[in-house]
């Protein structure tokens, strides 16, 4: 079993069935399918893709992220999801390390194409307006693909600067796939909302990949502005499940939704869940709203509080069915209840390792153990709690950003002699940098060229909104700069 098989038994169940609601626009399975024979045979003929060859996607969300997806597996591609905020020369990283010459994008992107085939010559580009010529391709065969072949490639910052590759496996996901179906009690007649991007591990696994491998419909959201746009495409499509970030549901308790609001069940997730948000959410909506952990080396599901209850306030709730989660001390010994250590996983969602590199794989997985990074501990009912985590990365909106990667473009700038990141509570976007920069001496540093000059190399949403100049920076004996100094200044 692989996941172009299971798609296509899907289509095959489903065919006449909604798979997507785009607007007014509507896409049967059979519509899909389609889309996806067409696109694996051209790339198969027209730009000899190969089993095992990576091919990205640099896609907004939208109804041809799907056929792409599985257009690529069909072909026994390995797909390369890639953020669609990201800057040429960040996308150019990715496509070099995963050794990607196939790129799927749509003309929006056009203007930056040019930039990005220089940095990755023999780029070759397909764009999705072709796919309205899609014409079914019955007669292409699948390469056979097993269930341990790499199947998705989606790279995550982690915690060391550059971004790595997560090697996900066909069975990985369907593994996945299949816990979080039980975890939710989904069925075909369910309905997910897809307001998070498509690139994303969580939106991909439990956006995508769930709702299509089970017959259930995409409600894919065309605007995300104004809030009330998204309430009224929920009541028109009758959506019963929203996966969203902690900032969206503090919106959505703010905003009247009638008696006649069909979400069955919310899920929390990409950022930790705060006490307030809960309680206000709480406070105004009947439904469920569940927090759940993960991460994209797991596929990236790995808890969840039962949809059943009893549902605890600050916890990311009990392992999903076949994973299994267990307190570390730094020496691997599992740690009792109530005692504090790193959260580590195990099971069949957990990656094969991270593209070429061999050694931060060694590192992460010990004794088939994923080492999260995460600290936190269970309590005598298996409830899991994350107290602290790794003490650099920030969580923008859900995204992964590494303090260290603006850092070196901070130091970039003419004048700069010392600049740190760190995060700081944001009540829309769970966190944003905050960046501390001291001068050389005689130079002065003016913040909007030093912020536009980081903007021009980095997503926007890595920008530090404000920078802070300080003589010196304060550092240990050692030399190494005190972030917990900074924390304070920026809580003072």
């Amino acid at each position: 079993m692989n996941l172009a098989v299971a798609f296509t038994q899907s289509t095959h169940n489903h065919a006449d069935k909604i798979a997507l609601f785009w607007g007014d626009d509507e896409f049967t399975y059979a519509r899909l399918h389609v889309q996806t024979r067409w696109l694996a045979a051209r790339l198969v003929r027209d730009f000899n893709v190969q089993p095992s060859d990576r091919v990205a996607l640099w896609l907004k969300n939208c109804p041809e992220f799907v056929p792409s997806y599985f257009g690529v597996l069909t072909a026994g591609g390995v797909v390369v999801p890639i953020n669609n905020f990201l800057k040429p020369d960040e996308v150019a990283h990715i496509l070099n390390d995963a050794g990607v010459n196939v790129l799927i994008t749509d003309a929006a992107m056009a203007e930056t194409l040019p930039n990005l085939i220089a940095l990755r010559p023999g780029l070759r580009v397909v764009q999705i307006e072709e796919f309205a010529q899609a014409t079914d391709a019955t007669e292409f065969i699948s390469p056979a693909r097993e269930t341990d072949d790499l199947a998705v490639l989606i790279y995550t910052s982690g915690t060391t600067g550059r971004p790595k590759g997560a090697m996900l496996s066909h069975g990985n996901l369907l593994h996945n796939v299949a816990s979080c179906r039980v975890a939710l009690n989904a069925n075909a007649q369910d309905r997910f909302v897809v307001l998070l991007p498509m690139f994303h591990s969580f939106m991909m696994t439990v956006g995508v990949l769930l709702p299509l491998l089970t017959g259930c419909a995409m409600v894919v959201m065309r605007s995300l502005h104004p809030a009330k746009n998204i309430l009224a495409e929920i009541v028109r499509r009758r959506a019963t499940i929203l996966p969203a970030v902690p900032q969206f549901f503090r919106t959505l308790a703010g905003v009247e939704t009638g008696s006649d609001f069909p979400l069955r069940v919310c899920i929390s997730g990409g950022a930790p869940l705060p006490a307030e948000i809960l309680r206000e959410f709480s406070a105004k909506m009947s439904i469920p709203l569940i927090e759940g952990y993960g991460l994209s080396e797991a596929s990236p599901v790995v808890s969840l509080n039962p949809l059943a209850g009893p549902q605890k306030a600050g916890s990311i709730g009990v392992p999903i069915q076949n994973v299994e989660v267990c307190v570390q001390n730094d020496a691997g010994h599992h740690l009792a209840a109530g005692e504090t250590g790193e959260i580590c996983v195990r099971g069949g969602n957990v990656m094969l390792g991270y593209w070429n590199q061999p050694e931060e794989t060694a590192k992460a997985i010990t004794d088939s153990w994923l080492r999260t990074g995460d600290i936190g501990h269970r309590d005598t009912d298996n409830y899991f709690f994350i107290t602290d985590r790794k003490k650099d990365m920030l969580l923008v909106n859900g995204i992964n950003v590494y303090p260290r990667e603006i850092e070196e473009i901070l130091y970039q700038f003419p004048g700069v002699k010392e600049a740190a990141v760190i995060g700081v509570p944001d009540t829309r976007r769970g966190e944003q940098p905050l960046a501390f920069v001291s001068a050389t001496e005689g130079a002065a540093l003016d913040e909007k060229a030093l912020l536009g000059f980081v903007r021009e190399r980095l997503a926007d949403y890595k920008v530090p909104r404000q920078v802070r100049f300080l003589p010196a920076l304060p550092r240990n004996a050692t030399g190494k700069i005190l972030k917990t100094e900074l924390r304070k200044l920026a809580a003072e």
